[in-house]
């Protein structure tokens, strides 16, 4: 490089009479060279991660322009581990290590990757140098038991990346493309495939068993001042200049895979996988049915946020916005099973399962995962339209993890409090919404393959007030039945139930829950989702939609409150960078609730909190912690050695 620099610099200012045959091929070379190394630049991975100007002033405010210049490209990178929970209740981390080993020798797999760094935090004096030297002896190993205490049943599995990937670029030939929507991309640097629905355009010419190069098209500014994809579906990309996001996707290559169908396939299918990803940037394992009911797949963050809540066995604990049911089950194995866990959430989507769909095309050969090279037909690695990943059935998940103590509930964190009456002092009932019976709805410890689930009466006087429900309100009604409903049911009958039949059936409406009914309460609050990783785009986000998301908070917060009993936990958690959803919330959540007060937490891994304010240029000041309150949170920074998504904890008592 340096001596084709040199040779440029000599030969630049040379006239065209004096140059010779051997200049002329001197200059060819310096052209092949420029043109490589351009080629270079533009088949790689670097994404820039794109902000409303007024956001991104606001974060620079917050964390300093260097400091938040290191989250934005953090968050354009997956980890480069996975966090697995062992489910203790059925085996233990030693155990699911072996499993996993044998798993990874017989698949042949190699993850030769940085490893999980703790050093950052042993400052916190959470975490003595031994267990970090510890932690760091493990590194070179692909499988290694988390060192923290309290934590020996997690299980980090390597991957590894940013990997430099040869597409085989030759100069006026640029290789076969397939242009991705975002969103799909960023399934894909979380291990998924290339599903159909994701592919906005193509190179011509692309036929079944192609090696393509894998780009990403990320949303444009408008002239309206609104962010979008100007690009048709179908679009045909000739490696020109002037194909649509020629030059916006320089640096935005993720990978290179097997074509699974023609370019004319992809364009006329509604489903399936089209590019079997087998040279990835990055390179995660997968566990798409492995250890089913053994282990389960969560951020570290979110497993230390049920320790924070510390449930112990016997209690009633409510988990606000509990899908898709991660910390609810976390909650509930740290209990032992013994106790109550109410999981309630206002998406009745989020809380019913999805029907397996049909199976798809079964990828062949290398799929970049760890484990698996089998169809992964679920809707966790198909991307239509908003969904990004498959939304999990809490009481499937529960009974997969063999967890009877968990309620669920289809409940509006905003309508969370039910207010007394003087009929009713039961605390534990909800209201079924089409015939006012009291029912409590909990997951069956067996198979929800049957489609039946378990309704009770539950509460001292429960047997009372239904049959006082029966004779006042029901003697009086006559039965009737539509036809609409005969026909409905007829036609249930021939074609088997739908999807709120299946796998547990519909989950109750709830009219909210008495004051001080739970003894430990967990809102993990519906949020921006900025510390998501990895994210390729940001730029959706305003000042003004950051502020709505903290208010909306704050309302969920109260009810909150409310239900906690006197001398009860409550945490509160977000996915976000955002001060205003986090440090400004504990800061509203002390000034309006006096009785409140910030407790320690343990294991303590993440990082202190923000101490200060901000003031914006239309008036508005936002308050975030006072000096001494930092610690008694816990941040993760993307940015930072644990290499997490970003995340928010804090403990109130």
């Amino acid at each position: 490089m340096l001596r084709m620099t040199q040779l440029l610099r000599q030969r630049i200012w040379a006239f065209p009479e004096n140059q010779t045959s051997s200049t002329r091929a001197e200059f060819a070379d310096i052209g092949k060279w420029i043109q490589l190394n351009a080629a270079s630049a533009r088949y790689s991975y670097n994404p820039i991660l794109r902000w409303n100007p007024q956001v991104e002033d606001y974060f620079i405010k917050a964390y300093g322009s260097l400091h938040f210049a290191q989250i934005s490209k953090a968050l354009t990178r997956p980890s480069c581990y996975s966090c697995i929970r062992v489910n203790t209740l059925k085996s233990t981390s030693d155990a699911v290590i072996e499993k996993l080993q044998e798993i990874m020798r017989k698949s042949g797999s190699q993850n030769d990757v940085v490893g999980i760094n703790l050093k950052e935090n042993k400052a916190s004096n959470d975490i003595d140098l031994d267990m970090v030297e510890k932690q760091s002896s493990l590194q070179n190993e692909s499988i290694t038991k988390c060192q923290i205490p309290g934590l020996e049943y997690v299980v980090f599995v390597k991957g590894s990346g940013p990997h430099e990937i040869d597409y085989g670029y030759l100069p006026d030939k640029p290789p076969k493309e397939v242009l991705v929507s975002r969103k799909c991309a960023e399934a894909v640097l979380r291990g998924a495939q290339v599903y159909v629905p994701g592919i906005m355009a193509c190179s011509s010419h692309v036929e079944e068993g192609d090696l393509v190069a894998v780009s990403v098209a990320v949303e444009q500014p408008f002239p309206d001042g609104g962010w979008g994809l100007g690009i048709t579906r179908g679009t045909v990309l000739q490696g020109l200049p002037t194909d649509p996001y020629h030059f916006e996707r320089n640096g935005l290559y993720i990978g290179q895979g097997t074509t699974m169908l023609s370019r004319a396939g992809i364009f006329r299918a509604s489903q399936g996988i089209a590019v079997d990803m087998n040279n990835r940037v990055f390179k995660l394992p997968s566990f798409y049915d492995v250890l089913e009911g053994e282990i389960f797949l969560q951020n570290l963050p979110s497993i230390i946020a049920a320790h924070a809540l510390d449930p112990q066995k016997g209690e009633r604990i409510l988990d606000m916005c509990a899908a898709p049911g991660g910390k609810t089950t976390a909650i509930a194995i740290l209990m032992k099973d013994e106790g109550e866990v109410i999981a309630a959430d206002r998406s009745h989507n989020k809380t019913v399962c999805l029907v397996r769909p049909p199976p798809m095309i079964k990828s062949v050969g290398g799929t970049g995962s760890l484990f698996l090279k089998k169809e992964r037909s679920l809707v966790e690695n198909v991307v239509l339209g908003e969904k990004r990943r498959r939304v999990i059935d809490i009481q499937k998940l529960a009974a997969e993890l063999d967890l009877t103590c968990i309620t669920t509930y289809k409940l509006d964190a905003l309508k969370a409090v039910r207010k007394r009456n003087g009929s009713s002092d039961m605390t534990t009932l909800c209201c079924n919404k089409d015939n006012n019976d009291v029912v409590n709805q909990r997951s069956d410890s067996g198979p929800l393959g049957n489609g039946v689930s378990s309704t009770t009466i539950v509460g001292s006087n429960a047997d009372t007030t239904f049959k006082e429900n029966v004779s006042n309100e029901k003697a009086n009604e006559r039965t009737y039945t539509s036809k609409a409903d005969i026909r409905k049911n007829t036609r249930r009958m021939r074609n088997g139930p739908g999807r709120n039949q299946s796998l547990g059936g519909r989950v109750e409406n709830s009219k909210g829950f008495l004051p001080n009914s739970f003894d430990r309460v967990l809102l993990d609050a519906p949020c921006s989702a900025l510390g998501l990783r990895p994210r390729l785009f940001a730029g959706e986000e305003t000042i003004e939609s950051l502020r709505n998301h903290g208010k909306y908070q704050r309302r969920m917060f109260d009810q909150a409150v409310q239900l906690v009993r006197p001398g009860g936990v409550l945490v509160y958690s977000t996915c976000t960078i955002n001060p205003g959803e986090n440090e400004a919330l504990v800061r509203y959540a002390l000034d309006t609730h006096k009785f409140l007060s910030l407790a320690p937490h343990h294991p303590r891994i993440g990082g202190a909190g923000l101490v200060g304010r901000c003031e914006f240029p239309d008036g508005y000041v936002e308050e975030w912690l006072r000096p001494g309150e930092e610690e008694l949170v816990q941040r993760f920074d993307p940015s930072s050695q644990l290499d997490t998504i970003g995340f928010f904890i804090a403990k109130f008592a």
